[in-house]
């Protein structure tokens, strides 16, 4: 019974656990930041493509 009692205290005073935790949070918060990016980044996207066709087609004709 002791040694149930041990392995339980030893097992609340583990910290590797909330590295862990730490990531996983870090990483949806980056997750989120990139899809709130997504419409702004997708507008920049296209106008440069816009441009460089439009560059094209003027260097073409």
């Amino acid at each position: 019974m002791n040694t149930m009692f041990e392995g339980i205290k030893r097992f609340a005073r583990e910290e590797d656990g909330a590295a862990g935790i730490e990531y996983a949070l870090l990483l949806a918060f980056v997750a989120l930041c990139m899809v709130a990016a997504g419409p702004a980044i997708e507008t920049a996207v296209t106008t440069i493509w816009t441009r460089i066709q439009t560059a094209l087609t003027a260097a073409s004709t």
